[in-house]
């Protein structure tokens, strides 16, 4: 669990060099899966296998791990870095106040604090549509999440 919480830490400040690294990983591994050449497609084949690409798998652990902040499952460290828009005093009339959105936290520095976790998570997390982030259950949440990054990007 602190393994993969630490990985998750670096997922969204990656460099795009390190992104197109990754990518070019998971699509050899797919290949390799399928024993497909290069010049086959490689979207397929991730639909196949139900793989998400780089940027859309970030964004899934970002949500995942949110959801368990809102639910009192994950560790204390993670679930004090967000807030909802609700529970601020100054936002609670506002209309977002009735949505499950976070507040996001202003940032002094565009490279290095919107790679904050508090920062990235809760974009993501705003970023959902309602039929994905009011899911009853942790089962659902992904299930919904990942249909929906499918959509957007395969």
């Amino acid at each position: 669990m602190v393994r993969a919480l630490i990985v998750n830490w670096f997922l969204p400040g990656m460099s795009v060099q390190l992104h197109d690294q990754l990518q070019s990983l998971r699509n050899a591994a797919a290949r390799l899966i399928f024993t497909a050449r290069r010049p086959d497609r490689i979207s397929p084949l991730l639909r196949d296998l139900h793989w998400l690409r780089v940027p859309e798998h970030v964004k899934f652990k970002l949500c995942v791990l949110v959801y368990r902040c809102l639910h009192g499952t994950a560790p204390p460290y993670l679930a004090d870095d967000l807030s909802l828009t609700s529970a601020n005093g100054n936002r609670c009339h506002l209309r977002s106040a009735v949505s499950p959105t976070l507040v996001v936290k202003p940032t002094r520095r565009s490279t290095l604090g919107d790679r904050a976790f508090r920062v990235a998570a809760a974009r993501a997390w705003n970023s959902l549509p309602p039929a994905v982030s009011d899911a009853p259950s942790f089962l659902s949440l992904r299930s919904r999440l990942k249909a929906w990054l499918f959509e957007l990007t395969l």
